[in-house]
């Protein structure tokens, strides 16, 4: 026999005395019975129904439906509105719906009543006052008539304790741990178990603790009822200052990972925090942050944070800091600004100051943007920050320096410089245990084993990183090592797999709107739409970051992409366009300093005078283009010969000879 109790939370003590009789007295009953919380009798086996599934960020019609709080949600407004249906228009608004009303069942049905008049986009932006608006049926139990009337109820058979709990709760926006609900809040296990039992609050898989959307916004207006919300929102931000100090600390280190786990876990926490705090906590609570947001590569939500916390801060302790920051993420943000500008007017704060301060501001806001800008500048930054770390011992920044170090020898086109300083770097960082430092320093060999023609190094080294980017989330690095492999397998023939690599590299740093990682992408792909031969799609490509690149003073970039520009006009037969384009593109790397830049420049103007007939003085630019890169320490790989065997074929047929007196070696290929 199966007995049904139906709604026991209200008179839980009543029914847990009846079930227990009527158990010991009819050996073969069952009893089902719903509530709130459990009843406590022995033998009892609880069963949790939990909120409909939610769909996350998913915002596509058909994969909406699999959803089950969109079903419900969907069912009861085609009841409420005839015509309405989930489609393009509306899957975004219904999927936001369902989110913010955490597939609770009745919420979903009280919102759907509201479809008809509201319309969903409108209903969406009301929920921010959802006890007005969920308030829907005209007949039932009272206690189901709103939203509001539904937790009221709840609410009211709380003891004392947990409502004073429950309500302090609603400060910690996006849940917390039990310490912190301890700390912040007075909950301590036994008031939280309670209001885990009464499904009142949720105990997540990873033991924190977090209320339903619905429950917070209740609490938070009980909050203000009992006068406590100001010094509950100070206790928050302590907290979440104090958390964010301990965790720039193990950012950088072994424990890399679990921090950045849980900081990620307070992000809507801090969101509150920064709405909440006082000005001077803001400014802590920032500063403390950046690095996190750094490497998880939240470069504009950091610039909208700092920029907001600036604006209100007074001068003091940490303005300064908090400056050169705002500097660091506009350039990573992609903000098109002149990036050396923005760092000379960064820097011209610091003197007169601490000299370990500035050390730390001239790395950063030469490793923010490494690749743009005035190399020679920023190596001269670095090398005098670099000389300040090592002489305090300071073993992090030290490798830190001199990974960028290493990186800014690229640009430079040191090649012997960029591999001592990245080994270095890496054996530091190694030892120190940090991830980012790893991929820092093995970015930087990778590098120098393209350059040098060592594929399989650069194939194995690329491949690692991504793998540990990917494993920590850092999707800026991810899209850079992508991009990387899709060069490698670009230089070994294997088109289809460079496209591919590319575009995933491409999606990567769109969605997480890393700028440079985009341009690095988007030129990759022009590389592998020139070799499919496809100039025109080549050419789209290539342009797209362009204007980009001139706007930040990328002239690095800038000087590359004319020069595959100026290829593509001079494959097309247009001597006059690649004269143009690779003249611009000569000046552009000229003013960098960098001669691998300076010699592809060269073998371009060999093309376009070769073109034109000037033949001679084509051989001329191959030759000086031969000795810049021999200077270097790199010449051309076999693979990069591409161009300068083109050009030199052209010659060669013009003047009917095997060779060019030795000094530019025999055509591979034609």
């Amino acid at each position: 026999m199966l007995l049904v109790l139906d709604n026991c939370e209200h008179v839980a003590e009543p029914a847990a005395e009846l079930a227990g009789r009527l158990l010991a007295g009819a050996p073969g009953l069952r009893i089902l019975a719903t509530s709130r919380e459990p009843l406590g009798v022995p033998g009892e086996t609880l069963r949790i129904v939990p909120p409909l599934d939610l769909p996350g960020g998913r915002t596509d019609p058909g994969d909406l439906r699999r959803y089950g709080a969109v079903r419900l949600f969907v069912a009861r407004a085609s009841a409420a509105a005839p015509g309405f249906a989930l489609d393009a228009a509306t899957a975004p608004w219904v999927a936001a719906i369902c989110r913010r009303l955490d597939g609770v069942p009745l919420a979903l049905e009280l919102a759907a009543t509201r479809v008809r008049a509201l319309g969903v986009r409108e209903l969406a932006a009301a929920l921010d006052d959802r006890f007005r608006v969920l308030a829907g049926a005209r007949r039932g139990p009272e206690r189901l008539l709103t939203l509001r009337a539904t937790i009221d109820w709840s609410w009211g058979l709380l003891a004392d304790d947990e409502r004073t709990a429950l309500r302090r709760l609603a400060v910690h926006a996006g849940g917390c741990t039990a310490d912190a609900a301890a700390e912040v809040s007075g909950a301590d296990l036994g008031v939280l178990a309670r209001l885990v039992d009464r499904s009142l609050v949720v105990r997540r898989a990873d033991g924190r603790y977090r209320l339903l959307e619905s429950i917070s916004a209740y609490g938070l207006e009980r909050l203000r009822e009992a006068g406590e919300e100001p010094e509950l929102r100070l206790r928050h931000a302590r907290h979440l200052v104090e958390l964010a100090e301990r965790a720039a600390d193990g950012l950088r280190g072994p424990e890399q990972a679990r921090w950045l786990g849980r900081i990620d876990a307070e992000a809507a926490g801090v969101r509150a925090a920064l709405e909440h705090a006082p000005p001077d906590l803001a400014l802590r609570l920032v500063n403390a942050l950046a690095w996190h947001w750094f490497l998880r590569g939240r470069f504009g939500e950091a610039r909208c944070a700092f920029t907001d916390v600036l604006n209100a801060a007074p001068d003091g302790p940490g303005r300064l800091e908090a400056e050169t920051w705002l500097a660091a993420m506009t350039m990573a943000s992609g903000e098109s600004t002149d990036t050396d500008e923005l760092r000379r007017a960064a820097l011209e704060r610091y003197k007169g100051t601490d000299e370990f301060a500035r050390a730390k501001a001239l790395w950063l806001l030469s490793r923010v943007h490494w690749a743009y800008g005035d190399v020679a500048l920023s190596h001269a930054r670095v090398d005098e920050a670099l000389a300040v770390f090592r002489a305090r011992a300071d073993r992090w920044y030290t490798a830190a320096a001199l990974a960028t170090r290493a990186l800014l020898a690229v640009g430079r086109g040191d090649v012997a410089s960029l591999r001592a300083d990245a080994a270095e770097s890496l054996e530091v960082f190694a030892a120190l245990g940090d991830p980012w430092g790893r991929l820092e320093a093995t970015d930087a060999l990778a590098q120098h084993a393209e350059i040098t023609g060592d594929y399989p190094a650069a194939t194995r080294l690329l491949r690692a990183g991504l793998r540990l980017a990917e494993d920590l989330g850092m999707w800026p690095e991810a899209s850079f090592r992508l991009a990387g492999l899709g060069r490698i397998a670009l230089l070994t023939g294997a088109l289809g797999e460079a496209h591919d690599l590319h575009e995933r590299a491409l999606c990567t740093a769109t969605r997480h709107a890393a700028k440079s990682a985009e341009e690095y992408a988007e030129v990759g792909l022009g590389l592998v739409a020139r070799a499919r031969g496809e100039p025109a799609a080549a050419e789209a490509h290539l342009r797209a970051p362009l204007g980009w690149l001139r706007d930040i003073g990328g002239t690095t970039g800038i000087a590359f992409v004319l020069a595959q520009l100026g290829f593509i006009a001079e494959e097309r037969g247009d001597a006059d366009a690649a004269l143009a384009l690779h003249t611009e593109g000569l000046a552009a790397a000229r003013a960098t300093g960098h001669p691998r830049a300076v010699a592809l420049a060269l073998e371009g103007l060999a093309g376009a005078r070769s073109l034109a007939g000037l033949h001679a003085e084509a051989v001329r630019l191959l030759r000086e283009a031969t000795g810049l890169r021999a200077s270097s320490g790199a010449p051309l790989p076999p693979a990069e010969r591409r161009e300068v065997d083109r050009v030199s074929g052209r010659i060669m047929d013009a003047l009917g000879v095997s060779s060019l007196d030795g000094h530019i070696p025999e055509r591979t290929s034609r």
